[in-house]
């Protein structure tokens, strides 16, 4: 059983996988990174000064109106933090569109495959396909 497992990790696709999976998490820090600090602040300020991250609904203000999320987290005051996931879906079209552009290109770079040879070919007489190494037709037996 062990050399099975070792043959499995052994093989191509495993690491290839293993590396995109690694390389994936690299990249979606990067991608979260640019998220909040790049992309959102300046979309906060145009749009009025908005902090998206801080974006929310109360549920409970028995205990206070919170100055932010992370006020909220402290206190114990249950939020609908719908600011995180709107940075979330930023992050995640974001990936999308990378991922996209990059399959578009690796598609354009590998090209259209050729196109078979064709295997037979028409019979002048009654039309029906026949093998190119024929000399007479299986379907009206004329001579080719």
């Amino acid at each position: 059983m062990w050399s099975e497992f070792r043959a499995f990790i052994a093989r191509g696709n495993v690491m290839d996988l293993a590396v995109a999976v690694i390389m994936g998490a690299a990249f979606g820090r990067i991608v979260s990174t640019l998220v909040e600090g790049v992309i959102m602040p300046p979309l906060g300020v145009l749009l009025g000064r908005i902090d998206f991250s801080s974006l929310m609904i109360v549920l409970d203000s028995s205990k206070g109106v919170p100055a932010s999320l992370a006020d909220a987290r402290t206190r114990g005051i249950p939020v609908v933090a719908y600011g995180l996931l709107l940075n979330e879906v930023v992050s995640f079209l974001i990936v999308a569109f990378v991922v996209f552009v990059l399959i578009k290109q690796v598609n354009r770079i590998k090209g259209t495959p050729p196109a078979p040879a064709p295997a037979t070919r028409e019979c002048p007489y009654c039309a029906s396909g026949i093998p190119l190494k024929a000399t007479r037709c299986p379907h009206c037996t004329s001579s080719l």
